[in-house]
């Protein structure tokens, strides 16, 4: 391989990502699911195996921050999918879980995320698999960490 082509790594992982939401939507929209994007699932996820968790949980469980995490849980509470509620000792406090119907489409949408997995590992040995997982969190550790670091940097007072 060509160093070249090892620089262009981000633009591979954006190309998968478009990709598997492309997957995801074209699969949600054959079962007739319209009203969720891919963007959905991660939280229909949290919640399907958590039951309830606060808005501030859920943000940290999908990595999204408060307001983007507020947008997509208010599109899930419109399209009845889950439902919201204020803490009775802190009204500061919104818990969201899974509704009827959102209860009732976690099949669909857990047997489209096996399809999604099998699809990104299909040819792969067991091996492979584990390496590329491994390679992968490891990007992701060495973004987290920068992120951190320049987050500490930001939040120190300039001496200027």
């Amino acid at each position: 391989m060509e160093k070249k082509e090892l620089s262009f790594i981000i633009s591979l992982i954006s190309e998968i990502h478009s990709l598997a939401s492309e997957f995801l939507q074209n699969r949600l929209a054959r079962t007739g699911l319209t009203d969720l994007v891919s963007s959905h699932g991660n939280i229909l996820f949290q919640l399907s195996v958590s039951g309830s968790l606060t808005m501030k949980e859920l943000s940290t469980r999908i990595n999204r921050n408060k307001s983007t995490t507020t947008a997509l849980v208010k599109k899930l509470e419109t399209a009845g999918y889950i439902i919201r509620e204020q803490s009775a000792e802190d009204n500061r406090v919104t818990s969201v879980a899974l509704s009827k119907e959102g209860r009732k489409i976690t099949g669909t949408t857990a047997a489209i995320s096996r399809e999604l997995v099998d699809t990104c590992y299909a040819g792969f040995t067991g091996e492979e698999k584990e390496a590329v997982y491994s390679y992968l969190k490891r990007i992701a550790v060495n973004f987290s960490e920068d992120k951190k670091r320049y987050d500490s940097l930001r939040s120190k007072p300039s001496l200027s």
